[in-house]
């Protein structure tokens, strides 16, 4: 899969490796603090689906480290995993894609990352499922929105999205006729 440039000169992702884990884990502590993971739940998320996970990281030899990840991995619609849980395996046939999460260090936000990460990670999702799935948390639904997804309520959601707090939205982005991905996301 091709890996597509931020819009930084100085900033690109590439697949993730067991060697970044320390990192993504130290990213995760920083970025998500009122949701915790233990470091064993992104060990399992990239050995079982390595093809959706990525780290942003500098492009010369600065020795900047990495200002951010993103996890992914086929799943099942509407039931979102519990935050801070091992899955065991991935289903096949998948009914979502799922984007467990990203994370960008304060230096890499506002720099088009995002949009560079799903525009190589939506194609590599539409041949797994017809839709991608997430969990919103800390206020950044209008954020997903602005991306294309969109809630999705339901009282079992509810229950399922307690783990992750009171303003977690389960959110989806039909695949099917948009395949390409984010380009032209305001």
């Amino acid at each position: 899969m091709t890996i597509v440039d931020t819009t930084t000169a100085t900033l690109h992702w590439r697949p993730m490796t067991a060697a970044d884990l320390a990192a993504v884990n130290a990213i995760a502590a920083a970025v998500h603090v009122d949701y915790p993971e233990d470091a064993a739940v992104f060990a399992e998320r990239l050995a079982l689906h390595p093809q959706g996970c990525y780290v942003l990281g500098a492009t010369d030899s600065s020795d900047a480290g990495l200002a951010g990840y993103i996890i992914s991995h086929p799943w099942r619609l509407g039931e979102p995993p519990a935050l801070n849980a091992l899955l065991g395996a991935v289903p096949s046939p998948a009914s979502t894609y799922y984007i467990h999460d990203i994370a960008l260090l304060p230096r890499a936000r506002g720099s088009g990352a995002t949009d560079a990460v799903l525009a190589t990670l939506l194609p590599h999702a539409a041949t797994i499922a017809d839709n991608v799935s997430l969990v919103a948390v800390g206020g950044t639904v209008p954020f997903w929105r602005r991306h294309k997804f969109a809630s999705r309520d339901s009282s079992a959601l509810t229950r399922k999205l307690a783990s992750y707090g009171t303003d977690a939205s389960y959110m989806t982005r039909p695949l099917s006729a948009d395949p390409a991905g984010a380009s032209n996301v305001s």
